[in-house]
């Protein structure tokens, strides 16, 4: 048995292959079916799960994530997409110059925040918070995208996963009469938002 053994090993890695490469960001803009959906169908990106975080309390849910933002948790292949692409991508389908909810949805729960683990993630977030300045051409100060250490995820409830392809009139009908795409498309320009340069 024991020789079997690094065989059934290799089988198992073959059928179920390891991404070594896959990285993990958590992100806050507004409504988390939108930006779930907004993200997961870039190149590079192998999933996307709409949760919360940010908060202090435990196992928060719908009804109950006070001190929490919506967020999205993105998993994807550094080797196809880096993390300078994913949060320019971020940047183009938020309202970064408000700070006090997103859209339609306003308050705590929905204030942009990108969530970092380490230095190096911190300064990544930096760069695209100038670059969003920039590109727009308005003061840093301006821009209201809030930095904050990662902490747990904690995955929002099934019926919120995917909500855009399950619910499809009734996400598409929440995200007009918000008025996200209208408020994205003139802050960075017809179509400039769903840009994605690093697609097939």
């Amino acid at each position: 048995m024991k020789y079997f053994l690094p065989l059934i090993i290799a089988f198992s890695i073959f059928l179920n292959p390891i991404n070594t490469f896959a990285e993990e960001l958590i992100l806050a803009g507004g409504c988390f079916w939108c930006l779930e959906h907004d993200l997961e169908s870039f190149k590079g990106i192998n999933f996307v799960q709409s949760g919360y975080s940010g908060g202090d309390s435990q196992n928060p849910t719908y009804e109950n994530h006070d001190g929490h933002q919506e967020v999205v948790l993105v998993n994807y292949d550094s080797q196809l997409v880096s993390l300078a692409e994913i949060l320019r991508l971020y940047m183009r389908n938020i309202d970064p110059l408000d700070g006090n909810g997103q859209f339609c949805d306003r308050g705590d729960s929905y204030r942009p925040v990108i969530f970092f683990k380490d230095k190096i993630e911190e300064t990544y977030a930096k760069n695209a918070i100038v670059s969003a300045s920039n590109e727009l051409r308005l003061p840093l100060e301006k821009i209201y995208v809030e930095l904050k250490p990662r902490g747990q995820f904690w995955l929002a409830e099934e019926y919120h996963q995917d909500f855009a392809e399950r619910n499809e009139l009734k996400y598409k009908f929440y995200r007009y009469s918000c008025g996200r795409d209208q408020k994205l498309d003139k802050l960075w320009g017809n179509n400039a938002r769903s840009n994605n340069p690093w697609s097939e």
